[in-house]
């Protein structure tokens, strides 16, 4: 089931990628799924109308490093004109280009962008004819089934997508109405695997090494994209090859988590400085500190930490943790 796969001129090593995150898959986050095992990530968001409008303050958002490649770059707006402006601006920073045109928070899709752009099938039609003809990096889109329940546009989408040129599609197989609330309809990633020829990702409810394995076998789908679970959680790229190759696969242990903390806090103040990697990984240590004893202390004391002291003291802590301890109590990570 894990195998490479080639999406227009890229190839990857195999079919197990990182989603891109608003807010979260920045450089210190890639990286440190990168480690663990990711074949492909993608920048947050990038907004073309951010790039048209400000230019260098959004290109910021595509710093990346030689460690972070292959990078692929999301972009979302609603006007054909402006996506391939944007799209010929960014390609010189990444190695594959993607278009959201799934994401349901209220302001993105109140702009006409993200999920917004399923209600008009022939607007994506533009967009992915506009951006296609400027750039020659492979090019993809990312969806849901449909805006409201039930509408599932999703086939129809997809192909106009691959006969305008579009290299993959990947789908979230929700409407946008339910936003993240219900189960994922995995059977409409089979569905789509049948009526196209190029590739289908997949996304949506994989939380564990089973439920990756299990979407790959359950709809045939050429790769999957894992988002919510890489969350605090980088190690799930890892445990996806240790499970099909060996069956099992080998869990966390404390001071795995503990060191993974502490490399991506350092990562961050590479990156952007003390006061800033401070900010950003108490959220991070918000999802990290799940699933052993005295978890939700933790994520308690991370919240108030102001110093990378502070930040390296609970980490020691939670290296201090047996391991018996920390398979012990996953109840207290709730």
């Amino acid at each position: 089931m894990l195998k490479q796969i080639t999406i227009g001129s890229l190839v990857l090593s195999h079919n197990v990628v990182l989603a891109p995150l608003a807010g979260i898959t920045n450089l210190p986050f890639r990286l440190i799924c990168r480690k663990a095992g990711a074949s492909l990530a993608y920048t947050e968001m990038v907004s073309v109308n951010g790039l048209v409008r400000e230019g260098a303050k959004t290109l910021a958002l595509l710093k990346s490093s030689p460690a972070d490649r292959p990078l692929g770059i999301q972009l979302f707006g609603e006007r054909p004109g402006d996506l391939a402006e944007a799209a010929r601006m960014v390609e010189g920073f990444g190695d594959l280009l993607d278009i959201n045109m799934g994401c349901p928070v209220r302001k993105v899709v109140g702009t006409g962008a993200g999920s917004a752009l399923l209600q008009d099938p022939r607007k994506i039609a533009a967009i992915v004819r506009a951006v296609r003809a400027v750039t020659k990096l492979p090019l993809t889109i990312k969806i849901r089934s449909g805006w409201h329940c039930g509408d599932n546009v999703f086939q129809e989408v997809g192909r106009i997508a691959e006969a305008e040129g579009c290299d993959a599609i990947t789908l979230h197989p929700r409407s946008r109405s339910l936003m993240f609330s219900g189960n994922a309809e995995w059977r409409q990633l089979a569905e789509m695997k049948g009526a196209l020829s190029i590739p289908v990702m997949g996304s949506g409810d994989l939380f564990t090494p089973e439920d990756c394995l299990r979407m790959l076998k359950e709809t045939s789908c050429d790769g999957i994209m894992i988002a919510r679970g890489a969350l605090g959680n980088p190690w799930i790229f890892r445990q996806v090859r240790e499970l099909e190759q060996t069956g099992s696969y080998t869990p966390v242990s404390t001071g795995e988590r503990a060191d993974t903390i502490e490399n991506h806090l350092s990562l961050f103040i590479e990156e952007r400085g003390e006061a800033v990697a401070v900010r950003e990984i108490k959220k991070h240590i918000g999802w990290y500190a799940r699933g052993f004893a005295g978890a939700s202390e933790i994520r308690r004391k991370a919240n108030s930490a102001g110093s990378i002291d502070e930040i390296r003291q609970l980490t020691e802590r939670i290296r201090s943790i047996s391991e018996n301890q920390g398979h012990a109590s996953d109840r207290d990570a709730e």
